[in-house]
């Protein structure tokens, strides 16, 4: 590359995350740079458009706080936004804000090497370089698609997809013969959609999942009014919540294990009917608990047995394991779609997916012909977007070096070994365990705090020192360990990636860690090197 760009700040990704970074660095007068491999803003809604798409966090909550009037002048039309609304969302902000002249978009970063001498990162993209004193890695947690390498695939003859990667042409499988591989959140989505439109739909499972009904439905004007009046209120309430998300019903501490039969059946009726995340607050012990859990778990799997006609489906289809141990699901008619004559359930528990044919593939010692195959097969959660940058730090040390025992980060925020770089709602922050925009608003804001600091006392530098971060690490999975959620063979662990180190990624509790980032700030950046 003949020239580089200079600069204060490299911002990855525009998302949510990215978006908010650029705004406020702007704000404070830093020359900042963002990069973005999609060709527009939004992030995760940019590249998930699968049929049914649509966040499982109530549209009111999901959405930024730091602005008023931005809060005021935007229309929720549901009570969960689908796709298409939150990403004209998220274009709406950074038009309002002016953000996108600050973005290279179809821009991938290759690689990122941090400078000794210069105190200075060199970002190489696709097309240019840039270098500059921070990097703030903004690439999401659930932004590099997994899709096995299944023997065959290049021979299929007809379309293949997944739905972390869905193309922005509109899909049509009217008429076709669709197999949808994996069952996890996005196939629960996708599922009853595609089958409105398909001749015959196949779904392979190799792990049922316990799914609640979202009971979407428009969002009334008075809802949407009521809650504009008191927003100050909500957004303050959640951040006391452990998840970032307040709930119809109120916290309580009630042990599922001690309720009598009728009142624990009142109640998870009455949750069940509501629809959403509330469900999982009936009782305390839920998440702790093993005898609490598997009788929530057992309500559920009669729930799927009334809503399944066939027998053996709903057996297949009735999750054995921790209930809420994996990412909850939230549905729309997920069970009731495999009632339809032409929807059909294959168990793969065993054998998995033996190859990809010509025609479509083999699974369970039978050949499956099909006109389009679905892989909804996940991601290489929490760390794949980072190590994908390929970012090498003091001393020639990597990124992918530095964490083959795991991801090893102090706060979410900051790595050993590479100097001014931070990722948002990066491994060890509460992240996909509470409201995502919640979680990057707090993120964001430290670290705009943070290098405000810097340039007022005039820093340079500022490092995750090891030992904050080793017991940063030693402190994330002891509160897991506490809890039922190591249970399960979840992407929380990075199970679902052949290879990946087993270490629980994200920090159970959202609000003591706030609490925690900001007594970092106020001891001067307490486990923190600067220099």
């Amino acid at each position: 590359m003949s020239s580089i760009e200079e600069c204060d700040v490299v911002v990855v990704g525009a998302g949510f995350g990215g978006l908010y970074s650029l705004h406020l660095l702007k704000q404070e007068g830093f020359d900042v740079r963002g990069v973005e491999r999609g060709t527009g803003v939004g992030g995760t809604w940019y590249w998930n458009r699968y049929p049914g798409a649509r966040c499982d966090v109530e549209s009111l909550q999901y959405s930024y706080s730091f602005d008023p009037d931005l809060q005021q002048e935007w229309e929720w039309t549901e009570r969960y936004a689908g796709q298409p609304e939150i990403l004209r969302y998220a274009e709406h902000v950074s038009q309002r804000f002016n953000l996108e002249s600050l973005i290279a978009f179809d821009t991938n970063v290759e690689a990122a090497n941090y400078d000794e001498s210069t105190s200075a990162w060199t970002v190489y993209t696709n097309h240019k370089a840039y270098r500059a004193r921070f990097l703030v890695a903004a690439t999401g947690c659930l932004s590099t698609t997994n899709l096995p390498a299944f023997d065959g695939l290049a021979n299929f003859s007809g379309d293949v997809y997944h739905t972390g990667r869905w193309p922005h042409e509109t899909v049509d499988f009217s008429g076709q013969r669709v197999a949808v591989v994996g069952t996890g959140s996005s196939a629960v989505q996708a599922i009853p959609v595609i089958a409105a439109q398909a001749r015959e739909l196949t779904v392979f499972q190799r792990t049922p999942n316990y799914s609640v009904p979202a009971r979407n439905q428009p969002l009334e004007l008075s809802i949407q009014q009521e809650v504009k009046e008191n927003y100050d209120e909500l957004r303050q309430a959640a951040r006391i919540e452990r998840s970032g998300i307040v709930s119809t019903f109120p916290p309580n501490e009630d042990l599922a294990k001690d309720a009598g039969d009728s009142e624990f059946h009142r109640r998870m009726d009455e949750r069940w009917e509501h629809g959403g995340f509330g469900f999982y607050r009936a009782y305390a012990d839920i998440g702790v608990d093993s005898i609490s859990n598997e009788r929530v778990a057992e309500y559920v799997r009669g729930q799927i047995t009334q809503l399944v006609d066939d027998p053996e489906t709903a057996r297949l289809l009735a999750p054995t394991n921790t209930i809420a141990c994996k990412r909850p699901c939230l549905d729309t008619h997920y069970y009731e779609t495999f009632n339809l004559d032409h929807v059909h359930l294959v168990d793969i528990s065993e054998g998995g997916i033996e190859a990809i044919t010509g025609n479509g593939l083999r699974a369970a010692g039978k050949d499956f012909d099909f006109d389009a195959l679905v892989f909804a097969t996940g991601f290489d959660a929490m760390t794949g977007a980072l190590l994908n940058m390929n970012i090498t730090g003091k001393g020639g040390c990597t990124l992918e070096d530095a964490w083959s025992e795991g991801p090893r980060t102090y706060l979410g925020l900051g790595v050993p070994n590479f100097p001014n770089l931070f990722t948002v709602t990066g491994p060890g922050s509460p992240s996909v365990l509470t409201n995502m925009i919640m979680a990057i608003e707090q993120h964001v804001e430290w670290i705009r705090d943070c290098l405000v600091a810097m340039r007022e006392q005039k820093f340079t530098t500022i490092e995750a020192s090891p030992s904050a971060a080793d017991r940063w690490v030693e402190h994330v999975n002891s509160i897991a360990d506490q809890t039922l959620y190591p249970t399960c063979n979840s992407w929380y662990l990075g199970a679902n990636i052949p290879g990946k180190t087993r270490v629980f990624m994200p920090l159970i509790g959202y609000p003591p860690y706030a609490e925690k980032c900001e007594q970092v700030a106020e001891n001067v950046y307490e486990g923190f090197q600067l220099g």
